[in-house]
Order: C-alpha cells, then structure tokens, then sequence
C-alpha cells in the first residue's frame, strides 16, 4: 500500500510537517507513515578508531571509547523512537488515524529509497536539526529532491490547509506530467490554481494554454499569467502579490526554474518562501 511518509527529525519544524503530511493522507486517503532515520555518519553502527594517531595499542582507552559510542548511539535511537511516539500521540489526539512508525540507521536518502514502493508522497522539513538560520535550507533537500522518484512536498512555515496555489510552469516534461497528474489527483482536488510561467516563447504559450484546459477539465479554477524578468523573483513577488498557499514546480526542466531547488544560484526563492511546496517529478 501507498504511504505519505513522513521524515521527521528532533528539529522545531517536526510538528508542521507531521501537519502537512497528515493533511495529504486525508486528502490522498492514504496511510501515513512516520520516518525517523538516525544519521549513520554522526552515529556509525560500527565506530572503527584503530587508526586515530596515538591509540592503536592502547587497547583499555579504544574499548573505552567504543562502548562511549555504543551507548551514544543507543541513546540517539531511544530519543528518536521518543520522536516518533510523541508525534503519533499528536496526530491521533487531533483526530488523525494512527500513523505508521519506522525506524532506521543508515543515510535518509538509502532509507526513503528503499520505502520507495510504499511511497506515493514524501514529505520534508525545509530544515532539520542543526540549521537554524531562517533562509537555511537542511543538506538532504537537495539529495532526496534528486534521488527519489516521488512527488516531495516541502513543509514551510506554520501549516493552514491550502486555498489556492500557484504553477510554476516550464513546460519541462516533468512539469507536463506534473499537470496531468496533479488533473486527475484528489490531493489538490477543486483549489484555485494560478498558472505562472516567465519568460516563455511562443511554442510554450500553446502547450501552457493546454496545460490550463488540462487543470480546468480537472476541476481546478485556473488563472493564467505569463511574465517576463528575473524567474526567481517574478514568482516570488506574484506568489506573495497573489497570497497563495503552496508553490507547485518539476524537480527538472529546461529552464532556470529547474535550479530553483538543485542550483547553488537560483534557491533564494525556496529560502525567502513563507508557504510550502510541491516538487513533482
């Protein structure tokens, strides 16, 4: 079966993204499925400290050390199966069903991999433990937006259930498919959706007028808006202008959106954004 997974850590944004990934569930009618996977390079399952300058006879210390670790890493696993309780017990106090629990040692992406049949939607914290600043965004966004083959919703800010969202269309072919999917999709069934593509050439305006016939057949109420400049900021500033609640892109396209997430040059969006997104692939 289908899960919406989502992977939660010890950071402050676990409890908006439990609230984002419960939302898709209901909306999806699918299970939920919490994820916590407990970072193999800061916890190794098998610390080897034969090698560090100095301790290689000094059998006492190195056993020392590596029941220090052993006990370090329990710890860390306790406190991340604390996480996964503590969340559960809030999504069924608020009326959720009770999700599913899972837990591994390892790297997140391997560990979301390896779900990946049971996946029909990931969701995923801007930022995880250890960024702090406001315009951070954590080190394995960029890695799962890469290496999975499932729609990401990117959890940002307080959650409130979506009213309207806005397409940033590139008529990549992931984007193309994005709109068929999101069509025929209950999980953003009936929202106003606002269809926003810059800088686009003539044959693009076509396959963009039939992405709207697209959506509109599906039952979405669409608004149609071509500009023209920075991509970056254009939808920035149209996506505030507008107030729409969710941000809608392809993981890769031909145009400077696709490196709105994946390049060094083009996240200022995703790190000045208030509101979630969606990245389809």
């Amino acid at each position: 079966m289908s899960h919406v997974i989502a992977c939660i850590d010890g950071s402050a944004a676990a409890e908006t993204l439990c609230d984002h990934a419960a939302w898709a569930a209901r909306r999806l009618d699918a299970p939920l499925m919490l994820l916590h996977v407990l970072d193999e390079e800061r916890y190794p399952s098998d610390p080897n400290l034969s090698g560090s300058i100095g301790l290689g006879t000094r059998e006492a210390l190195l056993k020392e050390l590596a029941d220090l670790d052993a006990r370090r890493n329990r710890l860390a696993l306790e406190q991340g199966r604390a996480l996964l309780d503590a969340a559960a017990e809030r999504l069924v106090a608020a009326g959720h069903p009770a999700p599913v629990l899972r837990q591994r040692h390892g790297k997140l992406l391997d560990a979301v991999r390896e779900l990946g049949d049971q996946t029909r939607l990931l969701v995923i914290g801007k930022q995880g433990t250890g960024h702090t600043g406001v315009q951070q965004i954590g080190d394995n966004v960029e890695k799962l937006i890469r290496g999975v083959e499932r729609p990401v919703l990117m959890a940002v800010g307080p959650f409130r259930e979506p009213a309207a969202l806005m397409i940033a269309y590139d008529n990549s072919p992931s984007m193309r498919e994005g709109v068929r999917l999101l069509a025929s999709s209950p999980l953003l069934r009936g929202l106003a959706c606002h269809l926003v593509q810059v800088n686009g050439a003539g044959a693009d305006r076509d396959d963009l007028r039939r992405a709207a016939e697209r959506l509109e057949n599906g039952g979405h109420p669409v608004t149609v808006a071509t500009l023209d400049g920075d991509v970056e900021a254009e939808l920035h500033r149209y996506q505030e202008a507008h107030g729409l609640d969710l941000v809608v892109m392809g993981a890769y396209g031909h145009s400077r959106i696709r490196e709105f997430l994946i390049g060094s040059t083009t996240d200022r969006l995703i790190r000045h954004a208030g509101v979630p997104h969606l990245i389809l692939r």
